[in-house]
């Protein structure tokens, strides 16, 4: 049998490492930025690791 095709809205979202972790973008960060202080905006820009709870899920979606 073929192999299954991934989620390409996921494939666009998610990244693996090198150590096969999940890197993801941070929510919060698309529009009504004006009430949003300068320090949580510019926080919001680094990536950051998936959860340990949600990386077999996500891994599966990839």
């Amino acid at each position: 049998m073929p192999k299954m095709k991934g989620k390409s809205g996921a494939k666009k979202r998610f990244k693996l490492t090198g150590t096969g972790k999940i890197k993801r973008g941070k929510a919060y960060r698309s529009h009504i930025l004006t009430k949003k202080s300068t320090k949580r905006k510019r926080n919001l820009r680094s990536a950051t690791l998936v959860d340990v709870a949600d990386e077999k899920r996500i891994k599966k979606i990839i």
